[in-house]
């Protein structure tokens, strides 16, 4: 691994999550899978070589119990699902290198060959341990197959994994309470042989690995708290039919034969799917195009772009998987929030979901999705999805910034010139786009999709300023010259723009490229090009994107809300709650209903490591393009803060100067909607009630 800036002269792998297959796709698998392919072709335009990979996840409980239900072989099962998202993701214009699966003989194979390395370095031993037993089916209960309560953090959790809770992974017999999935009934627990990897053993490598690598904070982060409490080791086979078999060396001869009971556990051959698919991808094109081995084996840049949810098996497991059967390590891991609607997570089995071909079939541009989930403020954090929000930001940033700039820019330069005019770029202007150019780099540098996208957005900004501070309509007559010089300007604006907007929008690029009559395939086009000259004569152009109505938008929002209201009452209904129906309650009568005091409690010394301040609020003003945010300037006495606060539906933010108000001062800086936040303003309830002062309190003063 290196921290030499991209590009590099080693090659690239880029991977996403592999996509379970157990149902369809909804946006919320789509965020790691767009975001996955925008970085994977932001790489290329940096000059980048690069290879995206991946697969459908085919093995595991989840498609054994499913397949049994709609009796189907589990194979079928998978494979179905597989073949339809091998369909969709194409028409978001997702262009993996190659997309495989894990049951293909190829993971097959690599599997195995990574678990024999691991038992000829001793990296694997068999343990006698506790495994959920079904009494009345008589039969195991590996993973999903039982369900109780997670041992760390008291909420429900499924066999392998706290997916309600701490997400933090499970081992056999360690969920309390378990109950089958198959009947219902209480489970016990019988000993079984399994076998083992030592992650323990890689503790030390673990730790320094986690200083190394790059990526998101909170795939560094995290898995050091795992460490700091001490790592188990973990348990690599499953009493399941479906499955990888384990290669047992049982006659210690080196030869490995099928181990008639024990089939490999899920996340062990899924991330090996990313070497697999790699091995695929330069079988297909050849070892002088792309060699595997050498970011796998060798030297690269290894980047993987997954959910939080599975940080632990990325920054953990699969290191130490890696390390144990002398692969290279990632360089980076971007973990990425959840897609989320009305502040719950997606759920394929209540259909509290935005199905993926569901928004194809509205007859929306997977372009505008694109540009939404990928730069839906910073990676970490969690997207909730509504249409309102998204038709914000569409019409604005997409319609009103970018298509705008390059609609009047393009179309003034065919009717007058027959495209672009007869001059060179000016300093300004060229200026400007090597400024561009700048922060795209950066921004892939530092792994950030969002800044990578408004580098172009911002870039469209200036372009609209600089044509109307310009107005060469006005010049045509009285100064010919200058009004080529700056529609030149813009034709070149709208080229770069073309260059650095591709990762993320990439159809509508390449139709802005073949407006601007330029030859081959922008997706080609690296960096450089944003600043070469335009190639010359084009024809009127169309408009890159239309705007969303209104009327559009509250017709699917009524539908979604009416799915995720349906939801809710299914997990009111299971949790054995009352409605409220609220129509008919008389809100006066009843004070409103108050969230539950945690019952958790922090020590003191907890408490002091909080630093509260009295902040005074010195400017206020909106955030460009969100529903609810206002930057402002916070004077705490020793500096004066930015933070980023959601108040601004419910507030007059002029009034807001002079203001006195508490705030976090040691909260870790954060991006929201492309604003730096450096701290918290508090506030209470719905309506953001700012906490303030009662007497003079100075900026600066400590909350104590």
């Amino acid at each position: 691994m290196t921290t030499e800036r991209y590009p590099t002269s080693r090659p690239a792998v880029v991977t996403c999550g592999l996509p379970y297959a157990n149902g369809s796709l909804h946006l919320g698998h789509l965020l790691t899978t767009l975001s996955g392919d925008a970085f994977a072709r932001a790489l290329e335009t940096l000059g980048q070589r690069t290879a995206f990979v991946c697969g459908s996840d085919m093995h595991g409980t989840p498609i054994a119990v499913n397949a049994h239900e709609n009796d189907e072989t589990p194979a079928a099962f998978a494979q179905r699902y597989h073949e339809e998202f091998a369909g969709t993701f194409p028409r978001f214009d997702v262009e993996f290198d190659h997309y495989g699966h894990t049951h293909d003989e190829t993971n097959v194979e690599t599997t195995r060959d990574f678990v024999t390395s691991w038992i000829d370095n001793d990296h694997v031993y068999e343990k006698e341990i506790k495994v959920a037993w079904d009494p009345e089916a008589g039969q195991p209960l590996p993973d999903r197959y039982v369900e109780g309560t997670c041992p760390y953090c008291g909420e429900q959790a499924r066999g392998d994994e706290c997916d309600e809770g701490c997400q933090r992974h499970l081992e056999p017999g360690e969920i309390e309470d378990p109950v089958s999935s198959i009947t219902g009934n209480p489970a016990e627990y019988h000993e079984r042989t399994h076998k083992f990897f030592e992650v323990s053993e890689f503790a030390d490598y673990l730790t320094d690995f986690l200083d190394r690598v790059e990526g998101t904070s909170n795939a560094q982060n995290q898995p050091r708290e795992w460490i700091e409490s001490g790592l188990q080791d973990w348990c690599i086979t499953r009493d399941l039919d479906w499955g990888i078999d384990y290669p047992d060396d049982a006659d210690g001869d080196g030869d490995t034969e099928k181990s008639d009971d024990l089939v490999l556990y899920v996340w062990v051959d899924a991330p090996i799917e990313y070497i697999s698919s790699t091995k695929q991808y330069t079988e297909r094109v050849g070892s002088e195009v792309y060699d595997w081995e050498q970011p796998w084996k060798e030297s690269g840049e290894i980047v993987h772009v997954i959910g939080r949810d599975i940080i632990q098996h990325h920054a953990i497991f699969w290191p130490a998987m890696l390390d144990g059967a002398g692969y290279t390590e990632p360089r980076a891991i971007m973990a990425s929030g959840f897609v989320t609607l009305g502040g719950k997570g997606f759920s394929t089995s209540r259909n509290r979901a935005v199905w993926a071909d569901e928004y194809l079939d509205e007859g929306f541009h997977p372009d505008l999705l694109r540009y939404y989930l990928a730069t839906n403020g910073g990676f970490q954090q969690d997207v909730d999805f509504s249409w309102e929000k998204f038709r914000d930001r569409v019409n604005t940033e997409l319609v009103g910034t970018l298509g705008n700039f390059v609609y009047r820019s393009l179309l003034f330069a065919a009717r007058n010139y027959g495209g672009a005019p007869d001059a060179t770029v000016s300093e300004e202007v060229d200026s400007r786009i090597a400024e561009a150019v700048a922060d795209f780099e950066a921004a892939i540098n530092d792994y950030s999709i969002r800044k990578a996208g408004n580098a172009a957005i911002d870039l469209a900004a200036f372009g609209n300023e600089y044509i109307q501070r310009n107005e060469p309509w006005k010049l045509t007559d009285d100064d010919p010259e200058r009004a080529e010089q700056v529609i030149y300007d813009c034709v070149q604006l709208s080229k770069a723009l073309a260059v650095l907007f591709q990762p993320v929008a990439p159809d509508t690029c390449d139709r802005l490229w073949s407006q601007l009559g330029e030859a081959g395939d922008v997706a080609d086009a690296t960096v450089d090009v944003a600043r070469e000259a335009p190639q010359g004569a084009f024809d009127e152009p169309d408009e890159l994107f239309e705007k969303i109505e209104a009327e559009r938008v509250d017709e699917l929002n009524a539908k979604l809300e009416q799915r995720v209201e349906e939801a809710t009452a299914d997990d009111a209904d299971e949790d054995d709650e009352p409605m409220t129906n609220e129509s008919t309650a008389d809100e006066d009568a009843q004070p409103a209903a108050l969230e539950p005091i945690v019952e958790d409690r922090i020590s003191f010394e907890e408490f002091q490591d909080i630093d509260l301040r009295v902040g005074e609020i010195v400017e206020a003003e909106p955030v460009d393009g969100a529903d609810k945010l206002a930057k402002l300037q916070v004077d705490i006495g020793v500096e004066v803060r930015q933070l980023v606060a959601g108040i601004k539906q419910l507030h007059d933010l002029e009034e807001l100067p002079g203001t006195r108000a508490i705030i976090v001062a040691n909260l870790e800086e954060a991006e929201l909607f492309g604003v730096e936040s450096n701290g918290m303003l508090l506030a209470a309830g719905d309506e953001a009630d700012i906490l303030t002062t009662h007497g003079d309190s100075v900026p600066g003063t400590r909350v104590q």
